[in-house]
């Protein structure tokens, strides 16, 4: 404060009042932003070749320390500058709203650190990611749905430090009327939104990574934001699903408790496949397949038809890829080995030729003594 007395009585009387006040100020605002250049010089490095968690935090800091440093530094300059009564009660409200609307972003920030710091213990590149893919999407979707109400919370509590404004919202209280059955309404899609992100994040039923069949399209859970889900299709195309759409409808998840999974492949082979052989061979497959968990193993006849039976083999991997790969490369290794080995085991069709048929089709050939054509 004295720096400020002694720049002030260096002989500024010759300027007008409002120069002063600006002169004042700025300097106000240059030191504050000098102190904080230094502050986060040393800061960074502190920070430099550390965790990332250190460089984070020096990084999220960064505005709310300069906003929070121009209004300590304003307090001396707006003691001695030459205002009126009126511009010290516009400056003092002011400086309340700005130090609400900044204990919002601290707040905000607060939350993006503690995120941080949580998730920093749990990775999604795991073979066995289910604890981090619940702890990721829980953290996610609270952080947002906070965000949302600090950032609500921090602009109303500035908007009724306003008298106009504080008495227009007590008036709309006292008349509860048709406007905020309208209001209602108007909200009804995003409140509706962000009380199923709420019982998203509670209750689960996705989580990041999650493999999904929504809409009859697959894909892997890619975002969950405070309004909608993004959902990173097969052939890299994006599907965008609202919030509430896994509240009120069904829908497949193939990763809900854990990753592993059963993929089947079907063969259509001629009622003549020797089975048992067929077995041996798709279990030397899988055995010897790097994609296969070791855990279920099955060949079974599942459908006998008039032309075919339907032959089923069960292999289980440990995630949904896995399991599509497998199941490609058991169809591709099997089909080969019977074309090679028992192609009478494919798929024929049969006709009966019978002595009458043949006559009718060949009636200059004679007939052998055992009655065929």
């Amino acid at each position: 404060m004295m720096l400020f007395q002694t720049f002030s009585d260096v002989g500024l009387g010759w300027l007008p009042a409002w120069a002063v006040i600006l002169i004042d100020f700025g300097l106000a605002i240059a030191l504050a932003c000098l102190v904080h250049a230094l502050i986060y010089r040393a800061l960074g490095r502190w920070a430099q070749g550390s965790a990332m968690f250190r460089r984070e935090l020096v990084r999220q800091t960064r505005g709310p320390a300069r906003l929070g440093l121009i209004f300590f530094f304003m307090a001396p300059a707006a003691a001695v500058a030459p205002l009126s009564p009126s511009d010290e009660r516009g400056l003092q409200h002011l400086v309340l709203v700005g130090t609400i609307l900044l204990i919002g972003w601290i707040a905000r920030v607060v939350l993006d650190v503690w995120a941080k710091l949580h998730l920093r213990r749990y990775t999604l590149d795991a073979e066995d990611n289910l604890l981090a893919r619940k702890h990721v999407t829980q953290t996610k979707i609270f952080l947002r749905v906070a965000s949302v109400l600090i950032s609500i919370v921090a602009i109303a509590t500035a908007l009724m430090t306003f008298e106009e404004v504080r008495q227009y919202g007590v008036s709309l209280l006292a008349s509860a009327g048709a406007a905020g059955i309208v209001a209602g309404l108007a909200l009804q899609p995003v409140l509706k939104n962000l009380f199923a992100g709420i019982q998203l994040a509670m209750t689960q039923p996705i989580r990041i990574d999650d493999a999904l069949i929504v809409e009859g399209e697959w894909g892997n859970v890619e975002e969950i934001t405070s309004t909608y889900v993004v959902i990173r299709i097969w052939d890299w195309r994006r599907m965008i699903v609202p919030l509430s759409y896994f509240i009120e409808q069904p829908f497949q998840n193939w990763t809900r408790e854990n990753s592993t999974l059963i993929g089947s492949v079907l063969l259509y082979l001629d009622h003549s496949a020797p089975i048992d052989r067929i077995r041996d061979k798709a279990r030397e497959i899988t055995e010897a397949s790097t994609l296969w968990d070791r855990d279920v193993f099955n060949l079974a006849v599942t459908d006998f038809r008039e032309r075919v039976m339907e032959v089923r083999v069960l292999a289980s991997a440990r995630n949904a890829g896995r399991a599509f790969d497998l199941r490609c490369e058991i169809r591709e290794k099997l089909v080969a080995w019977i074309q090679a080995e028992i192609p009478h085991a494919l798929p024929r069709t049969r006709e009966e030729l019978t002595v009458q048929t043949a006559r009718a089709e060949h009636p200059a050939e004679p007939l052998r003594r055992d009655g065929a054509a």
